[in-house]
Formats: structure tokens, C-alpha cells, sequence
């Protein structure tokens, strides 16, 4: 199954947030509204896509018409923002929202969640402000992970490259502009690792 397109990732992300809400299907104007789309053709268009690549089903006699196939597709929780710049209080503007994700962007497992992106600490690294980032649960970091990190004097969470050097750590931002963060290690607690990045639909 080729990937799928932003615009898609948004449309499929949106009817399963809508549904769990309201417990039916959205319409198409529901969801053109909803994202800011230009036309309900536009709307057919990527629930073509979505509908061939074996995700959703729909039946066009009925406006609520819109059916999801579980097949290749699970959810993660969207648990809050991170600061990519400036660091945020931990999981700021909690949502409990859901986020679908298919096995091609990153296999099904334990342990995976979901932040929103504040900032642009990161653009170099192909991560934008507004952008998501799946992450895996995980205590420990490698040299070059990107990590979720905790400033536990701050109770503050940035994402980083992480670095552990001689007697302190390293949080490295992929901006030229903005310089490193440096702190002892019994300083950091690892929150997760980026495992996939989605990119913000304009």
C-alpha cells in the first residue's frame, strides 16, 4: 500500500476522532468544514484514496455513508504538546485525543503515543511547529535519538537530539539558530523516542 498523503492522514484522523465522539459518521461537508478543504470533491478524492487502500468503506446511498476498516489501521493517544523551542510544562493542553496511524508509517506495538509539536527547534530534522510525533515509550536514549526529555528542576519537556557526554547531557536542536541545552544527567528523564513524524496539513 503506497503511503499515505497528509491531506489523507488528516481526513482518516478526523473521522475516527468524530466518531468516537458522536458514535456515527461524518458527511462529506462535515468533514470539508472540518479541515478546511476548498470542495466536496476534494473530499471524495482522498476518501477514494482512503477507500483503496482498504482503510474506510462507504456506502453513497446514505450521507453517513463512511465505514472504518480496522485491517491496517490502529490508534495511538494523542496525549498533549511538546516544546520544540522553548520547553513546555509536561504534555501540555492534555486532548485525550486519537490519532490513526496505518503499518506503513510504524508497526503496531506497545507502548506508542502521540505528541503535537510547539516550535521549530527541529526543522532541520524535518519537524515542523504543528507537526506530530509518534513516540515510543522508553526510559533510556542512545547518542542521536530524538527524544521526548524531561528538566526534572523545571518539571519541563523539550524535544532534542540527545547526547550524553562527559558528566553532562546534551540536548542538541536541529536549528542553527538556537543553541544546545546542557544539564547533568540525574537532571533528564527520558519520556520516549521519536519513532515517525506526521506533518501538519495547511
Amino acid at each position: 500500500m503506497k503511503p499515505l498523503t497528509a491531506k489523507q492522514q488528516a481526513i482518516l484522523n478526523f473521522i475516527q476522532d468524530f466518531m468516537a465522539r458522536h458514535h456515527y459518521p461524518p458527511t462529506y461537508e462535515e468533514i470539508r468544514c472540518g479541515l478546511g478543504l476548498s470542495t466536496k470533491s476534494l473530499v471524495d478524492y482522498h476518501l477514494t484514496a482512503l477507500e483503496a487502500a482498504g482503510l474506510i468503506s462507504r456506502d453513497r446511498a446514505t450521507p453517513r455513508g463512511l465505514r472504518l476498516m480496522n485491517a491496517d489501521a490502529f490508534a495511538v493517544p494523542l496525549v498533549g504538546s511538546i516544546g520544540a523551542s522553548l520547553p513546555t510544562a509536561v504534555f501540555a493542553d492534555l486532548a485525550h485525543e486519537a490519532l490513526v496511524l496505518t503499518r506503513d508509517i510504524v508497526p503496531e506495538q506497545d507502548g506508542l503515543f502521540a505528541l503535537r509539536v510547539r516550535g521549530t527547534s527541529m526543522i532541520d530534522a524535518m519537524v515542523d511547529d504543528g507537526d506530530i510525533v509518534v513516540m515510543k515509550k522508553q526510559s533510556e536514549a542512545k547518542n542521536g535519538d530524538m527524544v521526548a526529555a524531561r528538566l526534572v528542576d523545571r518539571d519541563e519537556m523539550t524535544l532534542k537530539y540527545f547526547y550524553l557526554e562527559p558528566d553532562r547531557v546534551r540536548l542538541q536542536p536541529a536549528n542553527p539558530t538556537l543553541g544546545p541545552i546542557y544539564t547533568h544527567p540525574t537532571n533528564i528523564e527520558i519520556q520516549g523516542r521519536v519513532v515517525a513524524v506526521i506533518r501538519r496539513v495547511y
